[in-house]
């Protein structure tokens, strides 16, 4: 398990993720509490790119639950299909959020955040167990290219369940 980041300074985007992508891999890899890597990856992302929020959101029954987080109090569960979160669980399938104010039935867990992703996390048997929500205060921070990583970020999470 590697304890250290390497962020490359003055990269753009995608090589920061490509720099990540092997790091969190072998940050989380022999760790089995799923728990403590849902942590060290909002603390990688938070770090690298200093997004107004960043964390995980778990299916528990019916519901999500706050999970590990980095940023403001975030709201504590959401239910399927509701705001961002919730539509990405039901429809199993990333979104991405341009401007959370044009999305209908947002959930504002702060007034701060203007745009937004939310990533299923998949299991080993393709049943959503938790998403990867992003949160920027501004419009102009959040593309399609997170979209693109995040979603790996969250194969990483699944190849790394027990």
């Amino acid at each position: 398990m590697s304890e250290e980041l390497f962020i490359p300074v003055g990269s753009g985007k995608k090589e920061i993720y490509e720099t990540l992508l092997p790091q969190i891999a072998a940050l989380i890899e022999g760790e089995t509490d799923f728990i403590a890597n849902l942590a060290n990856i909002t603390a990688v992302l938070k770090e690298s790119f200093g997004w107004w929020w960043v964390g995980f959101y778990i299916v528990k029954e019916d519901v999500l639950v706050l999970g590990p987080f980095q940023g403001p109090i975030a709201c504590t569960r959401i239910r399927l299909g509701k705001g961002v979160c919730g539509t990405a669980w039901k429809e199993e399938k990333s979104q991405f959020v341009p401007d959370v104010n044009l999305f209908p039935g947002h959930i504002a867990c702060s007034s701060s955040s203007v745009s937004e992703i939310v990533v299923p996390v998949f299991d080993n048997q393709d049943k959503v167990i938790a998403v990867l929500d992003v949160d920027s205060e501004r419009y102009d921070v959040l593309d399609e290219t997170d979209v693109t990583y995040l979603e790996k970020i969250a194969k990483i999470v699944t190849k790394s369940l027990v």
